[in-house]
């Protein structure tokens, strides 16, 4: 399997706790789960599959924690990366804006010659808008762990599954 850091920026915990239980479905040491804030162009590098998380807040913003880690994978090579995205948020409260966070990453990072994966069906969720919805896909793995908890396992174990193989 390839080498996987999971980076994310969680605010509440919801990201962090989304990422620690990825990281035990897929195997991934406790050691490569790192907090955005911490994350440099370093450790970019030494790692083959990036899997990186994020909330969103307000009215469709990206975790604060992501703008200098934007920059930082802005900064970085990631012509010979794999990424998968991973996003959580309210689709009652902000139905607007849902998962816009993980949006705003795939935006930024999607011509850097990455190999994106790990899109899922936007069919099973109920929101009204998202920008990280193309073609009725969204860019990785929704979550709405306020509202849809039932849902957030489920959700997990497919996304899993699905992006396993890409990270052999």
């Amino acid at each position: 399997m390839k080498k996987i850091g999971i980076f994310y920026g969680s605010s509440t915990g919801t990201t962090q706790g989304i990422a620690e239980t990825i990281a035990s479905k897929l195997g991934v040491p406790a050691s490569d789960v790192i907090d955005v804030s911490k994350m440099n162009a370093d450790m970019v590098k030494e790692y083959e599959a990036l899997l990186l998380g994020t909330s969103t807040w307000g009215d469709g913003e990206l975790q604060d924690d992501w703008y200098n880690g934007v920059k930082v994978l802005k900064e970085s090579d990631l012509k010979e990366k794999t990424i998968a995205l991973f996003g959580c948020g309210d689709s009652e409260s902000y139905c607007d804006t849902f998962c816009d966070g993980m949006g705003i990453i795939y935006e930024d990072i999607k011509d850097s010659g990455c190999t994106i994966i790990g899109k899922v069906s936007a069919e099973d969720y109920s929101f009204s808008s998202s920008i990280a919805v193309i073609d009725g896909m969204f860019v990785g793995l929704a979550l709405d762990d306020i509202n849809e908890s039932d849902k957030t396992e489920e959700r997990i174990d497919a996304w899993v599954n699905d992006i396993k193989n890409h990270l052999a």
